[in-house]
């Protein structure tokens, strides 16, 4: 496969992904065929936030390819706590590892390691931007429990505002065809405007709605996620919105029989415990199939080369659009280069994907 990193899933083509599932569906099939797929290599696991599933999930992801694993999950563990940059942290782990695993509550913290590592750098979650493996959970457990991902109609329900397991699985279902998406959140939590601008760049049909019950009989996948209070910068807008959507038993009465239940866990109160054991209720699986994608994943990257440093050039201060996002990484590492792209006709920060300010 050609790409290097994967901060986005965007990074990779539809023909990519399919040589990724189908190496997943052969792990599925016979996990020990892979047990030393990634013999004497090394993941460096840099969990700045908290994590269960990612975590471990990529943790045993590479013990069982035959690999062994370093790394914090408490950066106040580490030199990060006396003041230490991202750069200089990326740069002394990629001399230690094959391959780096990150999660950081900045956006746009994986594109910024990326531009500093010798070796590929895995995002596993920056912020409420993107998270491109849960991603890979999603739609191996959609392919291999649905057959394909071709001409479905999903229904994502939450926090799509902050919600990077959304963001990710929007961009992955644009290399999909005849894919119908049903929006349904609050308006103070509805997709941003960037993820807005995506959908209609990329000819993707969907329709926004606030209320779950109206919408749950078109649905062959249902993408439950919670209200994610710590991604709030006020309060008083959660205490809005927690509780607002809650899936229980009865409303699935109404659900297509064969409908996927689906949640990149943890959740809270949006799913009660009587859905569990609804067959279509696919949370638990979809958490093992992750493991199995994340297999596929490092099997690829952590056997590449690695790379020579590269210079980054001097940066000219205040020559360039200036990112105003307040969750950006470049608010928090000034050393930065600042990078463009354009999303629907719009400049955005290449890092955390919103639109740039004028130049200043």
């Amino acid at each position: 496969m050609s790409f290097r990193h994967l901060i986005d899933f965007g990074d990779l083509t539809r023909g990519e992904w399919d040589e990724l599932y189908a190496r997943s569906a052969e792990i599925v099939k016979d996990p020990a065929a892979f047990q030393e797929a990634c013999k004497g290599k090394v993941s460096c696991n840099l969990f700045y936030e908290p994590s269960t599933r990612t975590n471990f999930s990529f943790q045993t992801a590479m013990l069982r390819l035959g690999g062994s694993v370093f790394g914090f999950a408490d950066p106040n563990s580490s030199s990060v706590a006396k003041g230490e940059t991202l750069k200089d942290t990326i740069k002394m782990v990629s001399g230690y590892a094959d391959v780096i695993v990150m999660r950081n509550p900045w956006e746009g913290a994986a594109k910024a390691a990326s531009l500093y590592s010798n070796v590929p750098v895995v995002n596993a979650g920056d912020g409420g931007h993107m998270h491109p493996t849960q991603t890979m959970a999603d739609l191996t457990t959609i392919t291999q429990l649905r057959g394909k991902v071709d001409g479905l109609s999903v229904g994502l329900c939450g926090d799509l505002k902050n919600g990077r397991t959304v963001h990710s699985l929007i961009k992955a279902l644009a290399k999909f065809k005849d894919i119908k998406f049903y929006l349904i959140a609050p308006r103070e939590l509805a997709i941003p405007d960037y993820m807005r601008s995506f959908m209609k760049e990329n000819g993707m049909w969907s329709v926004e709605v606030t209320g779950l019950d109206p919408v749950i009989p078109q649905l062959d996948v249902l993408y439950m996620t919670r209200i994610q209070k710590e991604r709030f910068l006020d309060p008083l807008a959660y205490e809005r919105n927690k509780g607002i959507y809650i899936l229980t038993r009865h409303k699935l009465e109404r659900a297509k029989p064969d409908m996927l239940v689906m949640h990149p866990l943890p959740r809270v109160d949006e799913i009660t415990q009587d859905v569990d054991d609804d067959p279509r209720a696919v949370y638990f699986q979809q958490a093992r199939f992750g493991m199995f994608a994340r297999m596929a994943l490092l099997s690829d990257l952590a056997n590449q080369p690695r790379m020579e440093d590269r210079e980054m050039g001097p940066v000219e201060i205040g020559r360039h659009p200036v990112c105003t996002n307040p969750r950006c990484i470049t608010q928090s590492e000034h050393y930065l280069p600042p990078l463009v792209r354009t999303i629907g006709g719009v400049d955005c920060c290449a890092f955390c994907d919103a639109p740039l300010a004028s130049f200043s």
